[in-house]
């Protein structure tokens, strides 16, 4: 498995309690140092280098929240299509991220924000199949989501809970706070899509 972007490795390490060998890719060179000297496991090893370039093969390629830091994405898109059969590849929504309206939020690092149709308009020309899912707040972070539509920043402040509050709230966030869904992708806070690689081209037979 190959993580691209990995930064500083935190999500490489994850994979790597699960998956056979990960090798993390990432080109800045203070992420990459960090990387290696804090996450130490016989199956993770990092790759420091553009991801543009990084075309190594592997089963499976992990491509988190970068595409839209990508000014040219569509090679970097057919070289991951060679790469792997599968690709996981996320981005944010553009309409939960943006204000209303907006082609893009104040992130100056994002060259560009997708929303459901335009991210599937980007991907597919790449791949065999796309599937788009769209991640959501669960359990604890959905009970947060409707508290703070009720006034609940409102009233924090005022009691003097704020810190005290959400420095127990926020260490018990966990994955099982979050899912991933095929609807209503317009109010997603990201998409995964699961990109199915590109065929490999198969040798030619020698007919002499």
């Amino acid at each position: 498995m190959v993580d691209l972007a990995c930064g500083e490795g935190y999500g490489s390490d994850l994979l790597a309690k699960h998956a056979a060998e990960v090798m993390g890719v990432d080109a800045n060179p203070d992420a990459f140092e960090h990387a290696r000297a804090r996450y130490r496991r016989p199956n993770l090893s990092f790759n420091r280098g553009l991801v543009e370039q990084f075309d190594q093969p592997a089963d499976v390629v992990v491509f988190l929240q970068t595409i839209e830091h990508i000014a040219e994405p569509d090679g970097l898109l057919d070289r991951i299509a060679q790469m792997a059969p599968v690709a996981y590849i996320s981005t944010p929504n553009r309409l939960t991220l943006a204000p209303p309206g907006a082609e893009k939020s104040d992130n100056p690092w994002h060259l560009r924000e997708y929303d459901a149709a335009q991210y599937r308009q980007l991907l597919e020309p790449h791949f065999q199949g796309v599937e788009l899912l769209g991640l959501f707040h669960a359990r604890k972070l959905r009970l947060h989501e409707l508290a703070i539509r009720a006034g609940w920043d409102r009233v924090h402040p005022k009691l003097r809970l704020t810190k005290p509050f959400y420095d127990r709230f926020i260490p018990a966030i966990s994955a099982r706070d979050f899912r991933l869904r095929g609807d209503e992708l317009d109010r997603a806070l990201d998409f995964l899509a699961v990109c199915e690689g590109a065929p490999r081209a198969e040798p030619r037979s020698n007919p002499f």
